[in-house]
Formats: structure tokens, C-alpha cells, sequence
């Protein structure tokens, strides 16, 4: 069985709601996951995209949400769990506001994708600190068993 993750929120290639951006409530969705390797002994989450700051012509990829050492006997994110806090033992990096938590979608122009990826990882990581997305890829590094991603999609009501 394949690593695989969803989101009650949205299907894949969907929109995402508008509570989970920057003209909402600004929630991070409820991510659920199944199918990873029996090694598993920790998962990592980072959501990004790779449209910023236009998808005609982008130049960047936007870090949204860096977690790692989400226990392996955890199989779901529950809704706003990026500000209420995450389960015990995972640990938030840092995305592209300088800050850990859930940033959501806010695209200046166009549709972007965001990307949440899941990693299933062998390993607990020792503690980063607050490791950018690519500390946290590198940290990762030899680690990953499986990976998974589900991509949601948003344009923005009122640019």
C-alpha cells in the first residue's frame, strides 16, 4: 500500500477553502494520511508553492508550513492544529514569513498551487532548532521511506 494523504478540506487539485487563507480565518486544513512503510518512526509535513509570485511567471517557491518528528502513531492533523499546536513531540520550522505555524494561501495574482507534502521518515530527527524547509530537506536526507503529496489550488476573492 502507497503513502497516501488527503484533506476532508478539499480533493486533490481542488480549491481550498477560503478559511484556510489569508482571506479567512487563516486555519490550517485537517490533513489525513494512510499506507506508510511498517519502518516508519516519524512523518514531516511541508506545504509550499511553487507559483509565487505570479504562475505565469514564477520566480520562487513560498514556504507555508515546516513541521517534523510528527509521531508515527499519528495519522492526521486536526484543523488549525498550525495555531492550536501540534501533537506532542512534533515540532514546527520555520516557512517564509519568518515564523513556524501555518501561513496559508495569500497569491498577490492568478491561481497557485500549494503543494503539502508528507515524508515518512525512519528516523525521529534530533532537535533543528527552527529548520527552514531546506534545513529540514537536508536533515531528511537518507531518511525518507515514502512520500506522499495532495495539491489544493486558490485565487485570491478580492486582490
Amino acid at each position: 500500500m502507497a503513502l497516501t494523504i488527503t484533506s476532508p478540506a478539499f480533493g486533490n487539485s481542488g480549491s481550498i477553502d477560503v478559511r484556510h487563507t489569508c482571506e479567512g480565518t487563516d486555519t490550517s486544513p485537517e490533513l489525513q494520511w494512510t499506507g506508510e512503510p511498517p519502518e516508519t518512526r516519524s512523518f514531516a509535513v511541508i506545504v509550499d508553492d511553487p507559483d509565487a509570485p505570479d504562475p505565469k511567471a514564477p520566480k520562487m517557491t513560498w514556504v507555508h508550513w515546516v513541521i517534523y518528528n510528527i509521531p508515527a502513531t499519528m495519522h492526521a492533523l486536526p484543523e488549525n492544529s498550525g495555531k492550536q499546536g501540534l501533537p506532542s513531540g512534533a515540532k514546527d520550522g520555520a516557512n517564509d514569513w519568518k515564523r513556524g505555524g501555518y501561513g496559508g494561501p495569500c497569491p498577490p495574482i492568478g491561481t497557485h498551487r500549494y503543494f503539502f507534502k508528507l515524508y515518512a521518515l525512519d528516523t525521529v530527527l534530533p532537535d533543528l532548532g527552527r529548520p527552514t524547509k531546506s534545513q529540514l530537506l537536508d536533515a531528511m536526507q537518507g531518511h525518507v521511506l515514502a512520500e506522499a503529496q495532495l495539491i489544493g489550488t486558490y485565487k485570491k476573492k478580492n486582490p
